[in-house]
């Protein structure tokens, strides 16, 4: 099969298109074809070596438990193991790879209790192989936050992946979203139903009269101290830098917000797996609004 491999960290240029050995499921996995996947912070940092930690992850000097990468999937069943009950053959189905990565590939193998659903109905493959890395980070983020109707939310870095999840998700809670972004992305998020929005190339949004339940930094950019003065008494700050709480049935929960047409996804460019260089170029230039996807198989 083909696949994207990495064998020192670096700038793009070190990812290679390489043919290399179709993976076989265990007992417990499924072999998926994989349609479609990514490009995420994940991705790029792992890819870079940056932060310095991703080196006691991965290897000091070079890669050498993850030479794959691609944090995110949408693709078909192939083939399942012999315990393998809840998936079966010919499934449409998109899942978290998780710290496995291996999405940069034609084929990837992933355990059968793994972050995997089902695919949205009324989502193409390219859609759905968005949702599981900047969805499931939003919602975590936003339950840990424990928001419920009617909070007063402030979404910093709104037109990112895990922004433009956040804003939709917190208003399928019934909260008033308040979004922070550039001025080229004031109409998306009017699209994606922010009640209000703070262009912070106009103004500062620390300076904001409105008190906040809760302000998630979607980005890593903002801090504590900084948003201090944003929250209510016993108002929450939660960050992306942090690790939020998982439950086992959050893609479920995403998936019948997408198909209850609550849930959208925000695509900026598409490529193919042989540009996967440009792909990581242009998201690690910060510039990308929601996702950027790479097709591996044209639908």
């Amino acid at each position: 099969m083909r696949a994207v491999v990495y064998e020192r960290y670096g700038t793009p240029d070190v990812l290679e298109l390489k043919t290399i050995d179709k993976p076989v499921p265990k007992e417990n996995e499924v072999l998926i074809k994989i349609h479609a996947t990514t490009v995420t912070a994940g991705d790029w940092r792992m890819r870079k070596a940056d932060p310095f930690l991703v080196r006691l992850f991965n290897g000091l000097l070079k890669p050498k438990k993850v030479k794959i990468l691609g944090f995110e999937l949408a693709g078909i069943v192939e083939d399942a193991g012999k315990n393998v009950k809840s998936f079966k053959t010919a499934d449409h189905v998109f899942a978290s790879c998780g710290f496995k990565f291996g999405a940069y590939a034609e084929y990837t193998c992933l355990p059968e209790n793994h972050l995997i659903a089902l695919k949205p109905s009324n989502m193409t493959f390219e859609e759905a192989a968005t949702v599981p890395i900047g969805g499931l980070t939003a919602l975590r983020f936003l339950k840990q936050s424990h928001i419920k109707e009617g909070d007063k939310v402030l979404i910093y870095g709104a037109s990112g992946s895990v922004g433009t999840f956040a804003v939709q998700i917190a208003k399928s809670y019934n909260a008033k979203v308040t979004a922070v972004c550039s001025t080229v992305n004031v109409s998306l998020m009017q699209q994606l139903g922010a009640d209000e929005i703070i262009d912070y190339t106009k103004s500062d949004y620390t300076q904001s009269e409105t008190r906040f339940d809760i302000v998630f930094d979607a980005v890593g950019k903002a801090s504590a101290s900084a948003c201090k003065n944003l929250l209510q008494p016993g108002g929450r700050f939660v960050t992306v830098t942090r690790t939020p709480k998982e439950s086992p049935d959050d893609l479920i929960v995403l998936k019948k917000l997408i198909e209850a047409g609550r849930l959208i996804t925000v695509i900026d460019r598409r490529y193919t797996l042989e540009q996967i260089r440009e792909a990581h170029a242009y998201v690690e230039s910060f510039r990308k609004k929601g996702n950027v996807v790479v097709n591996i198989v044209s639908e």
